[in-house]
């Protein structure tokens, strides 16, 4: 362990154990689910903008905190998580709960300002990191209920942001089904992406309960239905027609999926889909950014 670092540079470094791109990446679902319901832009709606946005941060860093808290063992057993471990940076297990817990409650406050439904969407999402995190339930290590829980997630980060500014109803959760499936897919993607790892330290996830091959297969079936699942709802009106386009794009992610089933599904090989993917379905964000805000 690295030497215990003081005052400032104590501070610093505890927040450097926040994984702050993986917090960003988590940013696209409310920050769309709050385009899509934001109606007109005034100074009003752009303070709870503003708050959302805080809040979610708040809330995902939260919740990787406890991720990271809960699987500090297997990090200090895994070659490419070790040098980033929270323990290898001076830092102890309980500041590190210290301050998940501290961001929940600071984000749980945000979305109170939100109004009721948000504050409860919010409370959901943190009892989903906790069942899935949490060694008193830890779903992670359950195959087949982790990925529900996945599932309930991605569509409650997009709830979570159409709340802010609108009411839930069957056009948001149509919407929020795209991102689910999303979530859901990149998921089961990382968990091949980690599954060397996940077996040495004996994490019984899909992949290492089914196989490198057979969950990676099924997350980009999930893929699939979300890339169709969005053409449908552009065709009926639900989104813009011009996400029709969509398919264009999805020779893409098949041509790298197949190119990182060709190379065995080594670690590299899917970090690097994955990093592409991101972009690709960042684009597609960009896209339903511009044709969904009013002019």
């Amino acid at each position: 362990m690295t030497e215990r670092p003081q005052g400032a540079r104590w501070l610093l470094r505890l927040l450097s154990c926040i994984r702050f791109d993986e917090v960003l990446v988590l940013q696209g679902a409310p920050v769309l689910g709050a385009i899509f319901s934001i109606g007109y832009i005034n100074s009003q709606s752009a303070i709870t903008f503003l708050l959302l946005i805080a809040g979610n941060c708040f809330l995902v860093a939260h919740v990787f905190l406890l991720n990271d808290w809960s699987g500090i063992d297997g990090d200090l057993q895994d070659p490419s998580r070790v040098e980033r471990a929270f323990l290898n940076r001076g830092i102890r297990r309980n500041e590190i709960a210290g301050l998940s817990l501290i961001l929940l409650l600071l984000s749980l406050v945000l979305f109170a300002r939100l109004g009721l439904v948000s504050l409860i969407i919010g409370l959901m999402i943190a009892i989903a990191s906790a069942l899935y995190s949490a060694p008193a339930f830890y779903l992670k290590g359950i195959p087949l209920l982790n990925s529900l829980l996945h599932l309930v997630s991605g569509l409650l980060h997009f709830l979570l942001g159409y709340s802010a500014f609108g009411i839930v109803d069957a056009r948001s959760l149509a919407i929020g089904c795209f991102f689910a499936l999303i979530f859901s897919a990149g998921h089961l993607t990382q968990e091949v992406r980690d599954f060397e790892a996940d077996l040495r330290n004996g994490i019984k996830t899909n992949a290492v309960q089914f196989g490198k091959a057979r969950s990676f297969i099924v997350g980009f079936a999930l893929f699939t239905l979300a890339n169709a699942l969005l053409m449908v709802l552009s065709i009926k009106g639900a989104v813009p027609h011009v996400l029709v386009l969509v398919a264009a794009l999805y020779p893409l992610h098949f041509y790298w999926s197949l190119r990182a089933m060709r190379e065995d599904l080594a670690f590299e090989s899917v970090r690097r889909l994955q990093g592409r993917y991101r972009a690709l379905y960042a684009g597609i964000g960009v896209v339903m950014v511009i044709s969904v805000l009013p002019t």
